[in-house]
């Protein structure tokens, strides 16, 4: 596959493609059918509060390519923000063609723009070796923690 990739923040009009790319990696990775209800209302909340985070989307050939999501968190060691990389999802046929490396470089255009974002950070399923690959191939490093959760 060739071709020039674009990649821009998503808007309103694209929550369906969001959608369609979460509950896939969803399915993908762990199994899990999301409920539409819930994944509509999560992704339509982002997408009408930026303060919480945006997407990004990349086009290829006239079509919706790959995604990732942004959240922030404040780290008060470093006075600024860290730029969460979330929801990453590429379409299977457009694997291995540079569209995750190109979010990620936009991410870090957007980053050196804003002025506050001290780093980013993302978590990985401990067996997807191929994208941990991608992850250090651009440059992020394993860190030493261990993320522990309880949901509500």
């Amino acid at each position: 596959m060739t071709g020039e990739i674009q990649v821009r923040k998503a808007t309103i009009t694209d929550a369906e493609h969001i959608i369609k790319f979460n509950i896939a990696m969803a399915k993908e990775t762990e199994d899990k059918a999301l409920p539409l209800e819930k994944i509509t209302a999560g992704v339509m909340r982002l997408l009408e509060k930026p303060e919480h985070g945006f997407y990004l989307l990349a086009e290829k050939e006239g079509q919706i390519a790959g995604s990732l999501m942004i959240t922030y968190e404040w780290s008060d060691w470093r006075d600024g923000l860290f730029w969460w990389i979330q929801s990453v999802y590429v379409k299977p046929e457009f694997r291995r063609t540079g569209i995750y490396r190109s979010l990620y470089t936009h991410v870090k255009m957007l980053a050196e723009k804003d002025g506050t974002v001290c780093g980013f950070r993302l978590y990985v399923e401990k067996e997807n070796f191929i994208a941990q690959k991608t992850y250090r191939s651009l440059g992020m490093q394993k860190t030493n923690y261990i993320i522990y959760e309880q949901l509500v």
